[in-house]
């Protein structure tokens, strides 16, 4: 395994620094790739470019690259403990859930540009995530794939609308968190990096290992308790690495759905059903992957950007819907 997974993990690493050489590198002010990596190896204080690409380009990358690594692997991590081939945190309500309790945070507590964000929006992600498995499992037939993606899609609706009436009542702001709810990475900068780097290292980490175990826990819990692994502290760590990267997404970018969903299910094309395959090519495809569209985003429509999210919504939901019609 180990001669097939290391030169696959080293292309995609290269793949995310050759899509974040381009995500600098273009833009409304064109820099040479030759003098992005004079930016970044010797900059020149006095250096315009550098200015642009050190102060503003590379935390937006940097912060493409991390939001998009958090959400391929919390996907491919809530695909495994759930055995649901649709879940992801934008489809099961953890996005909306940590959206809502930033917005509500924001409107009562004042916590805009403070490292509150992120644990407020891991409270939201948990909220959320119990009150989609309460609403599936009351269901007939309990908490199945279907029950809990319909689940999901009632209670990011009903969250949705309650952001929408906490904003209308204080326009003045939330007028800042507009692009953000729509799924924006025009707001990354170094200070929102700061406050989401434990939350996705430490979420990383926990999910990188929980890997091998995972492949087993996929499969059917009779297979790992056979196996002598203990189900429910797997089950139980996993959802904390969900959370903790939903909430470092979500604390950085607002709401960026189909990007857990889409990327697990392209990396089980290559790499089968080997979680300890599938959770750090999910990462490093999932970062290498909203990079580029990140980019597409600034120069499509350039000088009028579109929201990052806006992207990954319209190349995912066809996505969904053919997940949906095969494998729901």
């Amino acid at each position: 395994m180990r001669a097939v997974t290391l030169p696959t993990l080293l292309l995609l690493a290269g793949a995310v620094g050759l899509a974040g050489m381009w995500h600098i590198s273009v833009g409304a002010r064109a820099v040479p790739v030759a003098e992005v990596w004079r930016a970044l190896t010797a900059p020149d204080p006095a250096l315009f470019d550098h200015a642009v690409v050190r102060d503003l380009r590379l935390p937006r990358a940097l912060a493409a690259a991390g939001v998009g690594a958090a959400l391929a692997t919390a996907g491919a991590l809530m695909q495994a403990i759930t055995r649901n081939p649709l879940a992801e945190p934008a489809t099961l309500g953890l996005m909306a859930g940590a959206s809502s309790a930033v917005v509500l945070g924001i409107g009562w507590f004042g916590i805009a540009g403070t490292g509150w964000i992120p644990l407020f929006a891991a409270g939201g992600a948990v909220a959320a995530a119990a009150l989609v498995w309460l609403l599936a499992a009351a269901v007939p037939g309990g908490a199945r794939p279907l029950s809990m993606i319909l689940a999901g899609a009632a209670v990011a609706a009903f969250l949705g609308a309650l952001d929408s009436i906490v904003m209308l009542l204080d326009e003045e702001t939330f007028r800042s968190l507009r692009g953000w709810m729509a799924g924006s990475m025009s707001g990354a900068d170094s200070e929102r990096i700061t406050f989401a780097a434990p939350w996705l290292a430490g979420g990383l980490i926990l999910a990188l290992a929980l890997a091998r175990p995972l492949t087993a826990l996929a499969l059917s819990d009779e297979t790992a308790q056979g196996l002598g692994l203990p189900v429910a502290r797997i089950r139980a760590l996993a959802v904390v690495s969900v959370v903790s990267l939903t909430a470092a997404a979500v604390s950085v970018a607002g709401l960026m759905g189909f990007v857990g969903l889409v990327i697990p299910h392209v990396v089980r094309l290559f790499a089968g059903a080997d979680y300890a395959r599938i959770v750090p090519m999910s990462a490093l495809l999932g970062a290498a992957y909203l990079v580029v569209i990140d980019t597409f985003a600034r120069i499509a429509l350039a000088p009028v950007e579109i929201a990052t999210g806006l992207m990954t919504a319209i190349l995912g939901a066809p996505v969904f819907l053919w997940l949906v019609r095969t494998r729901a």
